[in-house]
C-alpha cells in the first residue's frame, strides 16, 4: 500500500492558502485526488464518471492563470465532484435512471457554473440514488455507493457519493441538494459536514420547479469552514431563480468565531417523539457538554410538527408529478418502483391534500419562527438510525416501530425541510463499533453565517471530522 497523499488530507481552505502562496500547484493538487480516487473509489463507488484527463488539463489552466499573474478565484485549484443530477457540460448526467445512461448535456446546472468560475476543478459525478428519490445511494446504473468507514454499510442518501467521496479523502470539496435530508443524512453518516441552505441561497437553474420550496442545493465538505467557502462561491442573487435571495455571499467569507456565552440552545433529541436508535442518541448525549462550555443554555424543547407528515408527502409527490409524469408514461418500465410512487401519488391526490398541506406548512412555519425567537438554535439528530448494510434498500423498522414508506425513517430530516429553516450536519462522534454519528444543528430563518458560527465552533471543540476512515492508503 502507498501512503495517502497530505494533500488528501489537507481542507480545503488550507489548500487555496497553499496553492495562492505558491507552495503548491493546482496539478499537484489535482493528480493527488486522482490517485487517491485510483485507489478508494473501486471499493467505496462514490464517484461513477471521471475525467482525469480534463481534471488535469484545467489544473493546468489554473497554474497557467496564476503564474500571468491573474486574480485567483475563491476556489481557485481545488478539486470537487457534482452530484449527478447537476448538469455539467460535455460530461454524462445520468440522473442515476438507466433512461439517462449515456446522456451528455451541453450545459452546466448553474451551480457547478459558479464553482467553475470560482476556479474549482471539477473531477467527476458522484453516485446518487434514481432521480435523487431515497436516502439509499444505489440505483441500477452504477450499483450502490459504500460507506468508507464500513464498506458493509450505506453511505446514506441522497448526496451519498458525495458524503462517500469527501469521508475517502479523494476530494476536498462537493455539491449536492437536498429535499428530505439529502445534503445531511449521508454527511451524518460518513463524519462530514453537509449544509441545507435556505430555499433561494443557492439559486437553481435549470429546474422545472423554480417555485419549489423543498429542494435546495447546497455545499459538503470535510470541515465547516470549507462549506462555508464553497457557499460563498454559490450563494448569490439569480434573476432565473424566482426564489433567489438577493444578499452579498461575501458575507460568508466574514470569521466564523463568536462567543456564545448566554445563547439559548433548544435541544430536541427525538424531534417530538420519533423513534431513534439508542446508540445514535448515546453519541449525541455524550456531547451536550461541549455546548454549556462554550457559553450556551442548552434545555430539552422542541417545536409543534404537527402536520409536518402528511404535508411532506403531499408536497414531495406534487414536485415529482411536475418534475417526472412524462417520463412515467413513456417509461413506466425502466422507473424503481419508489419513483413510481412518488409520481403517481402527485398525479392522484386530492386538491383537498394539497390545499390541507399547504395550510399545515404555513402553521408549522409560524410556530418555527415563534419557537426561535426565543432559542437561537435547535439540535437534535440528523438520523433516526445509525448506517445499515448496503443491501437493504431502507429502513423497516426502528426501535421496534415500523416504518410506512421508504423515508419514513428521514423525519428526522424533512421536518426542517418543510420549515425552511437553515440545518447542517456536523459530526458529533462515533459509536463503540466506529460508526459515524452527525448532530443536526438549526438556524434562525436565513440566518446561514450564525449557523456555521455555531457549528465551526462545535467542530473546534471536538474534533471528531479529524478520524479517518480505514481504506487503502
Amino acid at each position: 500500500m502507498t501512503s495517502t497523499s497530505p494533500l488528501c488530507e489537507m481542507t480545503a481552505v488550507a489548500l487555496r492558502a497553499e496553492i495562492a502562496a505558491g507552495h503548491v500547484s493546482a496539478r499537484d493538487v489535482t493528480a493527488a485526488h486522482l490517485a487517491r480516487i485510483d485507489a478508494c473509489n473501486p471499493s467505496v463507488n462514490a464517484i461513477v464518471t471521471l475525467d482525469a484527463e480534463g481534471a488535469l488539463a484545467r489544473a493546468a489552466q489554473a497554474d497557467e492563470r496564476q503564474a500571468a499573474g491573474h486574480p485567483l478565484g475563491l476556489l481557485h485549484g481545488l478539486p470537487i465532484v457534482h452530484k449527478d443530477s447537476f448538469l455539467t457540460a460535455g460530461m454524462r448526467t445520468t440522473y442515476g435512471s438507466p433512461l439517462y445512461r449515456d446522456f451528455v448535456p451541453e450545459r452546466d446546472s448553474l451551480i457547478v457554473s459558479r464553482e467553475r468560475a470560482a476556479g474549482a476543478i471539477t473531477l467527476g459525478k458522484t453516485n446518487l440514488p434514481e432521480f435523487g428519490a431515497g436516502s439509499q445511494t444505489f440505483n441500477t446504473v452504477f450499483g450502490a455507493t459504500r460507506n468508507p468507514y464500513d464498506l458493509r454499510l450505506t453511505a446514506g442518501g441522497s448526496s451519498g457519493g458525495a458524503a462517500a467521496a469527501l469521508a475517502a479523502r479523494m476530494t476536498p470539496l462537493a455539491d449536492g441538494t437536498d429535499m428530505g435530508g439529502s445534503l445531511r443524512n449521508p454527511a451524518s453518516f460518513c463524519n462530514v459536514v453537509g449544509l441545507r441552505p435556505s430555499p433561494g441561497r443557492v439559486p437553481q437553474w435549470p429546474t422545472a420547479s423554480p417555485y419549489n420550496a423543498l429542494t435546495v442545493a447546497g455545499p459538503m465538505a470535510r470541515t465547516v469552514a470549507d462549506v462555508a467557502l464553497l457557499l460563498a462561491a454559490t450563494a448569490g442573487n439569480d434573476a432565473r431563480d424566482p426564489l433567489a435571495i438577493d444578499q452579498d455571499p461575501a458575507r460568508f467569507l466574514d470569521s466564523l468565531a463568536r462567543d456564545f456565552k448566554g445563547v439559548r440552545i433548544a435541544y430536541a433529541p427525538t424531534w417530538g417523539g420519533l423513534p431513534v436508535e439508542r446508540a445514535v442518541l448515546e453519541v449525541l448525549d455524550r456531547q451536550l457538554p461541549v455546548f454549556a462550555e462554550l457559553g450556551a443554555h442548552v434545555e430539552p424543547a422542541c417545536p409543534d410538527f404537527t402536520g409536518a407528515d402528511a404535508s411532506f408527502q403531499a408536497l414531495r409527490g406534487q414536485t415529482f408529478a411536475v418534475g417526472y409524469e412524462a417520463v412515467l408514461r413513456e417509461h413506466r418500465h425502466l422507473l424503481k418502483d419508489t419513483v413510481i410512487w412518488n409520481i403517481e401519488l402527485g398525479l392522484q391526490q386530492s386538491a383537498a391534500a394539497v390545499i390541507q398541506a399547504e395550510r399545515d406548512r404555513a402553521a408549522l412555519f409560524a410556530r418555527m419562527h415563534a419557537f426561535m425567537q426565543t432559542h437561537e438554535f435547535l439540535i437534535g439528530p440528523v438520523s433516526q438510525v445509525l448506517p445499515f448494510p448496503v443491501e437493504h434498500e431502507t429502513v423497516s423498522r426502528i426501535e421496534g416501530t415500523p416504518m410506512h414508506n421508504y423515508i419514513d425513517w428521514m423525519r428526522s430530516g424533512y421536518y426542517l425541510s418543510l420549515t425552511g429553516h437553515p440545518a447542517i450536519s456536523v459530526p458529533c462522534g462515533f459509536t463503540g463499533e466506529g460508526l459515524p454519528v452527525g448532530i443536526q444543528i438549526v438556524g434562525r430563518y436565513r440566518q446561514e453565517h450564525a449557523l456555521l458560527q455555531l457549528a465551526h465552533a462545535f467542530e473546534h471543540a471536538t474534533q471528531h471530522w479529524r478520524r479517518a476512515p480505514a481504506l487503502p492508503n
